[in-house]
């Protein structure tokens, strides 16, 4: 064989490895993508298997919230129904902002506040939000990682046609919170 042959096969051999690697590459990424999203499953799932215990201990002090223990309730069973990242954002801050709600209903009740049980669970929400916000931020860098990698040369050339697609940011859908507020101070009558 001649040198120009071997050449063509280095070549073709070359290009065959750099296939594989970006390919593995992305695979990769792509599990880490389901990895953390899974990751703010689990930290949902946690979080809506506490507010059973809390919308009870709230309701033996302020029974005559029930609009606010029916809204907690329903928007558990969608908070656990998930799908997709959208569809669980969107379930994830109706959640948070009604146990939001939950909690400036129990400020009415001091009794309720000095209340170990409701001391413990408040603690424990807040643990899991906190876990919830990392868990959140180390999806949304996967998906970032996993994108780029997606729309970098060479790797364009082989993810399309193997079948990477981008995946979506977790973002919260309320879109009052990409703007800053307005703050107006009225002046003084002189």
């Amino acid at each position: 064989m001649s040198m120009t042959g071997w050449i063509i096969i280095g070549i073709i051999v070359l290009l065959v490895l750099l296939a594989v690697a970006i390919y593995n590459q992305l695979v990769r990424l792509r599990a880490l993508v389901r990895e953390a999203f899974s990751g703010i499953t689990v930290q949902l799932r946690r979080r809506a298997d506490l507010i059973p215990n809390l919308v009870e201990t709230v309701k033996g002090y302020a029974s005559h919230e029930k609009a606010t223990f029916e809204a907690v309730t329903a928007a558990r069973g969608a908070a656990n129904a998930g799908g997709s990242v959208a569809a669980t954002a969107a379930a994830d801050a109706t959640m948070t902002s009604l146990i939001g709600r939950l909690f400036a209903v129990a400020e009415a009740y001091p009794e309720l506040r000095a209340s170990e049980n409701f001391q413990q669970l408040q603690a424990e929400i807040s643990g899991i939000e906190t876990e919830l916000q990392s868990a959140r931020r180390y999806y949304n860098a996967t998906v970032r990682d996993l994108n780029t990698s997606i729309q970098s040369f060479p790797n364009v050339l082989i993810a399309g046609p193997m079948g990477f697609r981008e995946e979506e940011s977790y973002a919260d859908p309320d879109a009052s919170i990409q703007s800053a507020p307005k703050v107006s101070f009225d002046r003084p009558a002189a």
